[in-house]
């Protein structure tokens, strides 16, 4: 009975371990000793199974064995090996050393003169690389590199044609930057557009075409329009020496750089005179404005003084009293007051007088005040140009003197706008003063005469 109630719980654990150790499925089993046979067949297998593995294993291991003999061999081979090179490279170089040794004493003196050779050959490549005669003869270098290389090397000696090759190349800089030459050359124009054409070579300074300055950029070999040219005097100079075949022509070039230079770089950003009035800013557009009026005011008060000057003379030689000048207004104020006593007839020649004067002198006073106001404006401008700059020194540093001259110069271009306006003002008000007070003097001088000729009358 006890086997019988444990019966299921065995037929459980079977089911567990057959499933777990082997592939077949539980409802192939249709009874228990079909079950017990596959219980069994599975055992079976499994010791098959181990027994195939241990001899795998056992095949694995001696074929190790095999295979760590013959890695100690050829460890051995590559350790004998070794020994061996080792053994010829330390008689290599006590062969290189003899010979070394032995290359020196047959080289001698010409030891010595490959070391100037090749001194002399870096300083032409060097002195060619920047030379705008390579615009025109590319490739220069490359033989006198090559030659550089070979005198530098242990193993190779230059040929006499080599080293006559660079006493031909010296030569031929010397005498090709003493040439004013033309020809035909890819350059980039100021629009930036590559174009081909004629292009004239003077010497080692300048390149130019088409009545433009050209320069050329030794590191990209590329010749191209200078953004910004000079003035236009030199242009048509450029431009005759394109067009001439033979004889002298004035053109201005630049002796310092055959890359553009430094003088012609200096003259062509040298600011033109509106440049500059532009660098003066607003309070420099504001004292141009004074300026301008004061000298249309005294152009206006100068004609205008001009033309009573010439009515007053007129009147000085005329025996009729006119109105159209002041002297004829006085004199005829003089006309209806001859019956007064002279003191009298003073006051009202005087009144005259005085009446006449604000017409005779308007506008001077404007003219003395721009005068004065000028240079008080250009030295406010200069003042707050200063500031300026001495926050960007602040912020900047003062690292960069190119950078602090430019805004110094800015500052004081308002300086100088004030002083030009102020000068010619102080002239011209002195000028149209001179005229005002001539006016004046001769009213004076007439008025006096008349009150002269009434006290002397009975």
């Amino acid at each position: 009975m006890r086997i019988i109630s444990r019966l299921p719980y065995l037929v459980l654990i079977t089911l567990s371990v057959v499933f777990s150790s082997s592939a077949y499925s539980a409802d192939k089993a249709m009874s228990l000793d079909e079950l017990l046979q596959m219980v069994r067949s599975a055992k079976v297998s499994e010791s098959k199974e181990h027994k195939r593995r241990e001899r795998e294993f056992l095949v694995g291991k001696s074929q190790q064995k095999s295979l760590l003999t013959k890695a100690k061999a050829e460890k051995r081979a590559h350790e004998r090996k070794s020994e061996t090179l080792e053994n010829n490279f330390a008689k290599n170089e006590l062969e290189l050393k003899a010979l070394d040794e032995q290359l020196q004493n047959k080289l001698g003196s010409l030891k010595e003169l490959f070391g100037h050779l090749t001194a002399t050959a870096g300083d032409a490549v060097a002195r060619m690389d920047q030379s705008i005669v390579s615009a025109q003869l590319p490739g220069r270098t490359a033989s006198l590199e090559a030659l550089i290389k070979k005198m530098s090397s242990n193993t190779q000696l230059p040929s006499l044609e080599e080293i006559e090759g660079l006493w031909y190349e010296i030569n031929r800089e010397m005498v090709e930057a003493g040439k004013v030459v033309k020809f035909q050359s890819e350059y980039i124009n100021a629009g930036g557009e590559k174009v081909k054409g004629e292009v004239v070579r003077i010497g080692n300074f300048n390149l130019m075409s088409e009545g433009a300055y050209l320069t050329y950029s030794t590191k990209e070999g590329v010749i191209s329009a200078l953004p910004r040219q000079p003035a236009g005097a030199y242009l048509d100079a450029a431009i005759e020496l394109q067009t001439s075949g033979a004889g002298f022509t004035r053109i201005g070039i630049d002796p310092t750089g055959p890359s553009g230079g430094g003088l012609l770089q200096a003259l062509i950003d040298t600011p033109t005179l509106v440049e500059k009035w532009h660098q003066g800013g607003e309070i420099g557009y504001i004292i141009s404005a004074v300026g301008l009026l004061g000298i249309l005011l005294a152009l206006w008060r100068f004609v205008v003084l001009f033309d009573i000057s010439r009515k007053v003379n007129a009147q000085l030689n005329s025996k009729t009293v006119s109105a159209d000048n002041p002297l004829g207004r006085v004199l005829m104020v003089g006309e209806k007051n001859s019956s007064l006593d002279a003191e009298s007839m003073e006051l009202k020649l005087n009144e005259s007088i005085l009446r006449e004067r604000p017409k005779i002198e308007f506008g001077l006073s404007f003219l003395k005040i721009i005068a004065m106001v000028a240079p008080l404006g250009g030295l406010l401008g200069t003042v707050t140009g200063m500031i300026v700059v001495f926050q960007q020194i602040t912020i900047f540093g003062a690292g960069d003197p190119k950078m602090m001259a430019g805004g110094i110069s800015q500052a004081l271009v308002t300086t100088v706008l004030g002083l030009i306006v102020a000068i010619p003002i102080v002239l011209m008000h002195t000028w149209v003063n001179g005229y005002a007070q001539r006016i004046l003097h001769i009213l004076d001088e007439q008025s006096l005469g008349i009150v002269a000729d009434q006290i002397e009358k009975p």
